[in-house]
């Protein structure tokens, strides 16, 4: 019935004050959604990220900071357009997205970041130098 609804899941807000606690001490690999209220591709794809914020719960940190609330962190990021995503790994920013990313991509590049990186988060095909 519909007064018997499952609440849906939401993925954790990061904000200025949050940050350095949520994301740069983080030991799993971070996904950070900057988005806006009013912006429409944002809007398609914040379903997206609540359902990765579930189903990566305890192994990645899948989070959303909203750009009008959060100056600080805009202005850090450097976010000129949304939605802007970065996957921040080990303390460092590792990749950098613009515009809505289809939830296959996004798992994608997720279960690699899982899978293994080198002192610095880096994935093994990013690092220079190393042949595979």
């Amino acid at each position: 019935m519909f007064w018997n609804k499952k609440e849906k899941y939401k993925a954790p807000q990061v904000t200025d004050a949050n940050f350095n606690e949520m994301v740069s001490s983080s030991e799993v690999p971070v996904l950070l959604d900057f988005y806006a209220d009013w912006c429409g591709p944002c809007k398609m794809l914040s379903p997206i990220i609540d359902e990765l914020a579930e189903a990566y719960e305890g192994k990645a940190l899948v989070a959303k900071v909203n750009t009008e609330q959060n100056p600080g962190l805009s202005q850090h990021f450097k976010i000129k357009s949304i939605p802007a995503l970065f996957i921040i790994n080990k303390g460092h920013v590792q990749e950098r997205f613009q515009g809505a990313i289809p939830k296959p991509n996004l798992e994608e590049i997720l279960d690699e970041y899982l899978e293994g990186t080198d002192e610095k988060g880096r994935l093994a095909r990013n690092i220079p130098g190393e042949e595979e």
